[in-house]
């Protein structure tokens, strides 16, 4: 890749999905990963993984900041510019972390949508 790898930590998912909201908006970069850490500053934290270009990246990372922080706790944020070829290996590990729980839950949704349809089609054949 020999990009740049953002990472931003933030308290709770909605604060996590604010920064990357911001940061996708902000600039060309690419999620590649999420992790859920618990016990982080006391709370549960998610770190959110993005990476791009190297000026993207940057751009990124701050406009996630600071959105993020009007809506919660930013424990920390990085960016790693052109890193090392090991960290291209730990990139594709999130990208395929990140695949596999794509895939992980979209059984769920399925089974949660055919209860939908089923429960609306019970209402159907009573009226």
């Amino acid at each position: 890749m020999r990009a740049a790898l953002g990472l931003i930590e933030a308290v709770g998912l909605t604060t996590a999905v604010t920064a990357l909201d911001a940061a996708s908006k902000a600039a060309d970069v690419k999620l590649v990963g999420y992790e859920k850490v618990i016990g982080a500053g006391k709370a549960i934290s998610v770190t959110v993984q993005i990476a791009g270009d190297v000026a993207a990246v940057k751009a990124a990372v701050e406009a996630a900041e600071t959105a993020a922080r009007k809506v919660g706790i930013i424990l920390s944020s990085h960016v790693i510019p052109r890193p090392h070829e090991e960290i291209d290996l730990l990139i594709k590990a999130f990208e395929k972390n990140l695949k596999n729980k794509k895939t992980a839950d979209t059984p769920a949704e399925n089974k949660s949508q055919s209860k939908v349809k089923k429960s609306d089609k019970n209402k159907e054949n009573k009226e």
